[in-house]
């Protein structure tokens, strides 16, 4: 575990900018591989650089973090002209999806974020030091980090493709486990030099892994499971992190980009939002690929509802998650309002169900739970465990021969007031060195899943990341 000093004050200083300084919005401040990212549409917040981090392992690591966090802004000095969230002292995030995970779970607090809302753009300096805090100093140390062009100019810089050093080469399997991996069984165009192997499992494995799954359900072990697979591609060009995230934050607008200490995707699922004492979140569960439309009668959109919204299984799966969900959230909520009926998320490249869901928290123990309190009783969601969670997560463990690390763990960012965005890292991938990536999709596995089914879906979810570096699949 490390944190900053505690001798020490962390210092704040947060100034309006003109948003119209920056047409592309925030995704054109992605100009760098070791920048900290949460996107959608154009709004967001992007930080640059590193004033403290903590990190923690095993199943008190969200208490733990929002014990530090809560520490390190109790004192702080917080000059904030803008006061909207996600200004003052911000963390950026990201938690192991296991309690048993060996992947440390971190906050990190950067130097300069950026941020952007509703048309209001803002700038904030974090430091420990005795210096004063200017509005220009800050938009001095913000030019330093983006290059002497400025925001504008430094987007333009980057999106040909020339970037600082990458990101520190997260602990892991790496590029020897690719080698180790079978050749993947579908077709795909590769990128100059790359290759694509399989991960912990073949996909002849896998399959039966998803068939064992069936098996337990079928035997009353329980009710839903999610079963997730990797895949590994190395890129003897590089990876290039900003690039990626700028495809990504281009092509998934309704999802969310992240991007934090070499994790990296787009999300289209909100574990929990918190802003004031009003809550949301975004459940998904039940997943047609698009490509499965192609020749068929009727509108893509018609389809999806046909056969996905239309579907015993799809619904039964979907039901389960939104329970799941509901349930955990209910001890911390006054009033909590939900979809009746679940409406089609259209993706780029695939179709979910999708609900959203509304709280007004409660008072527990003297105080509105923070992020963290929340993200402690709501982790891991059916959606991407199962249910009942703890026989789920043991099943998990024995059939994936996997440690998921950050993948389907709370990924985000919380303020110093309380607010902060938390999604589920879905969608995405870990950079383990400047070649290699390993990239995880999972699928929820009921009564009536068939393995080769869920094998596709997988490669259905793939495709985000392995577009957007590149391949084609």
């Amino acid at each position: 575990m490390t944190s900053a000093p505690r001798t020490r004050i962390i210092r704040t200083l947060t100034v309006p900018l003109d948003a119209e300084s920056f047409p592309g919005g925030l995704p054109s401040f992605l100009v760098r591989d070791d920048l900290l990212c949460w996107t959608r549409r154009e709004a967001g917040l992007v930080g640059f650089g590193e004033v403290a981090r903590f990190t923690a392992t095993g199943p008190e690591r969200f208490l733990e973090a929002d014990i530090w966090w809560r520490h390190l802004v109790l004192e702080a000095e917080i000059e904030d002209a803008v006061e909207w969230p996600g200004t003052g002292p911000v963390a950026f995030g990201s938690f192991a999806f296991s309690k048993a995970s060996a992947h440390e779970s971190r906050l990190i607090v950067p130097e300069i974020v950026v941020g952007l809302r509703g048309g209001e753009a803002w700038l904030t300096q974090l430091t420990f030091d005795d210096v004063e805090l200017t509005a220009a100093g800050a938009r001095a140390a913000l030019d330093r980090w983006l290059g002497s062009g400025g925001a504008v100019a430094g987007a333009r810089a980057g999106a040909g493709g020339t970037v600082p050093d990458g990101p520190t080469s997260e602990a892991g399997a790496g590029a020897a486990a690719a080698q180790a991996g079978s050749a993947v069984v579908r077709p795909v165009t590769l990128a100059a030099g790359a290759t694509l192997h399989t991960g912990s499992l073949s996909e002849e494995a896998w399959m039966a892994a998803v068939a064992a799954g069936v098996e337990e359900i079928r035997a009353g072990a329980l009710e839903k499971l999610v079963l997730a697979r990797d895949i590994v591609a190395t890129l003897p060009t590089g990876v290039n992190a900003a690039q990626v995230l700028r495809e990504l934050s281009a092509r998934y607008r309704e999802c969310w980009t992240y991007g934090v200490d070499g994790l990296v995707g787009a999300t289209p699922e909100m574990l929990i939002q918190v802003e004031g004492r009003t809550a949301q979140a975004r459940v998904l569960a039940g997943t047609l690929d698009r490509r499965d439309a192609d020749g068929m009668a009727g509108s893509p959109l018609e389809f999806a509802e046909r056969v996905l919204a239309g579907s015993e299984k799809q619904r039964h799966e979907h039901d389960i998650a939104i329970q799941s969900l509901t349930t955990q959230l209910a001890p911390f909520s006054e009033a909590m309002n939900a979809h009746s009926e679940p409406f089609i998320l259209e993706l780029p490249n695939v179709w979910h169900l999708a609900s959203d869901v509304k709280a007004e928290l409660t008072e527990v123990e003297g105080h509105v739970p923070t992020c963290l309190a929340l993200i402690n009783a709501l982790h891991p969601t059916a959606a991407v465990c199962g249910t009942p969670t703890t026989v789920a997560g043991a099943l998990i463990r024995k059939l994936e021969h996997l440690d998921r690390g950050p993948y389907a763990g709370p990924v985000g960012w919380l303020d110093a007031a309380g607010n902060g965005e938390w999604g589920i890292a879905l969608r995405g991938a870990v950079i383990e060195s400047p070649e290699t990536v390993r990239l995880y999709a999972g699928c929820g596995v009921v009564e009536g899943s068939v393995p080769e089914a869920e094998l596709a879906e997988t490669w259905a979810k793939f495709r985000p990341m392995l577009e957007s570096l590149g391949i084609n699949s």
